[in-house]
């Protein structure tokens, strides 16, 4: 009789393969054609962001002036109906500050409702575009004080050098403070409107969108060349943006110009716009309360000072204001100086290479870049 083996119970688990039999690794997705045309290494591609930006903001003008337009067909139907006795005002008469107050604040919140919108279109932390970072209340103050010493030794070198009168004072007891505080308020929304308008957003979208280019000139600091390049564009804005303004001359333009270089030059120290936001209500708060003399060639309500301008305006201003000056531009220059010597380091790069997740912790090192990252 054969003898029997004994009995086991077959293994059914999957046996380990060998090494050379092992599975090779699946090859990675390519994305699709669609998807390299709208996302590029940052996300959302800048000109598409850029596009969806301002059909927004094209959107937000036109409904302005829709209500505008009723806003003025009312008031004009009124003024038929009713006997004409107010007077005129005058042709150079002082902006109330009830208007700038009104305007300015109206057009910050629509440039941060696009600014919010595009956030969320872009799966970014809003304080990517520079309203963000640490230490915004220092910097927001030491902006404001170099503002206010920067506009005073200005006017004291126009005073002295006889460019500039002081002919009378115009405000005394608690106007004077009602006055500086309304006005205080009213260039706090000037400068965070022009300075997210000008410095933020777009800033950081052209930054972004010019990566590749600076690659072309010089691959490891492609980031820095791309902020510099975007950095002249949003300066020809402001520039641009300042030629409506009546008073304006040709070198208060160029003024306007250097004064937008040396607020990119604060973003790219500083690692956002509190610095910038300071400085500009403050500058344009203490010519324009402080010392009363015209800001491109207006004049506010409720100034402290009557002044004029005298001698040649080159040197004085004239009707444009200190901003007018030729004076302005070592001014200007100085400030650059001050900037990059009280502040060591820029910031670390635009931001990661893994897009951040609205979810996850702000970080203040997403808004100014340094240098191409590995």
């Amino acid at each position: 009789m054969d003898s029997q083996q004994p009995f086991t119970t077959p293994d059914f688990t999957t046996a380990e393969p060998a090494p050379s039999e092992a599975a090779p690794p699946p090859a990675p997705t390519q994305p699709s054609v669609l998807h390299r045309i709208f996302i590029g290494a940052f996300g959302l591609r800048a000109g598409w962001s850029l596009l969806i930006y301002f059909a927004l903001l094209f959107g937000c003008i036109m409904l302005v002036r829709t209500i505008q337009h009723q806003v003025k067909a009312h008031h004009d139907h009124a003024a038929k109906s009713t006997p004409a006795t107010a007077t005129k005002s005058e042709p150079n008469a002082p902006e109330p500050i009830n208007i700038m107050l009104i305007g300015e604040s109206s057009v910050f919140a629509v440039f941060l409702l696009i600014g919010w919108i595009m956030s969320r279109i872009e799966r970014r932390k809003f304080s990517a575009y520079g309203l963000g970072g640490s230490h915004s209340i220092n910097r927001f103050l030491m902006g404001s004080l170099w503002g206010l010493i920067a506009m005073g030794l200005f006017i004291a070198v126009l005073h002295f050098c006889h460019l500039l009168v002081f002919d009378s004072r115009l405000d005394f007891g608690w106007s004077i403070l009602s006055w500086g505080l309304l006005q205080l308020l009213g260039f706090l929304l000037v400068g965070l409107f022009e300075e997210f308008c000008f410095r933020g957003y777009l800033q950081f979208t052209l930054t972004r969108g010019m990566v590749g280019l600076g690659k072309l000139i010089s691959p490891e600091k492609a980031r820095s060349i791309a902020f510099w390049i975007a950095a002249v564009l949003t300066s020809a804005l402001f520039y641009k943006a300042h030629t409506g303004n009546a008073g304006e001359t040709p070198i208060g333009l160029l003024n306007v110009f250097l004064a937008g270089i040396v607020l990119v030059v604060a973003l790219w120290k500083t690692g956002s716009l509190w610095w910038a936001v300071g400085f500009h209500m403050a500058w344009d708060w203490s010519q324009s309360f402080l010392y009363g003399v015209p800001d491109s060639g207006g004049l506010m309500q409720g100034r402290l000072f009557a002044t004029h301008a005298i001698g040649k305006p080159l040197l004085s201003g004239g009707t444009d204001g200190p901003e007018g000056s030729l004076i302005c531009v070592p001014i200007l220059i100085l400030l650059i100086v001050v900037l990059l010597f009280t502040h060591s380091s820029p910031q670390p790069p635009l931001e990661p290479k893994s897009l951040p997740s609205p979810d996850t912790p702000d970080s203040p090192v997403s808004v100014v870049p340094l240098e191409i990252t590995s």
